[in-house]
């Protein structure tokens, strides 16, 4: 496991991070500033599946409810804190698309990553801190999903919104 550096770089104002899936998370295509920011080649990234940017603070309830939602033939806007080659992390807001073949079918999947605002960093950061909190209660992998997926979904309840809405407001 790679130590984390505990150094974050930050996003240009105008940076885009654009990244290209098959239905395996295997990256098909990144653009220069995927590459740029998470310090990987394009013939160390392509083919690999897209955890290889996958930083430990990141709650893995958070990717349950993406995969969920994706496969499902849906979008979604998330906010994700990744690494680098060398242990740095990053913080983006991920909207994920499904991409669909002409017939319908889900071929892969598409996302594109900006920049966040910090106050929004601030505040995901909180409630990623409880849910990681949640997660290492447990000792089985699957069941430490479950119950952080739990607890976020009763914080979301208690505010009254869905996790979309949750994240465009922060």
């Amino acid at each position: 496991m790679l130590t984390l550096s505990g150094k974050e770089r930050v996003m240009g104002a105008d940076d885009l991070i654009v990244s290209k899936t098959n239905l395996k998370g295997h990256l098909t295509y990144t653009n220069h500033t995927f590459l740029e920011i998470a310090d990987f080649s394009a013939s160390e990234a392509l083919g690999q599946p897209h955890a290889l940017v996958r930083n430990a603070e990141m709650p893995r309830c958070i990717f349950r409810l993406l995969w969920e939602t994706i496969q499902a033939g849906r979008e979604i806007f998330a906010y994700v804190v990744n690494r680098t080659k060398f242990g740095d992390h990053y913080w983006v807001l991920a909207h994920v698309t499904p991409s669909f073949d002409a017939a319908g079918a889900i071929v892969g999947y598409h996302s594109n990553r900006r920049r966040p605002r910090p106050e929004a960093v601030a505040t995901i950061s909180a409630l990623y801190a409880e849910l990681l909190a949640e997660e290492a209660r447990h000792r089985n992998g699957k069941d430490s999903v479950n119950a952080s997926f739990a607890l976020l979904m009763r914080k979301l309840e208690a505010m009254g919104v869905d996790y979309d809405r949750f994240v465009l407001s922060v």
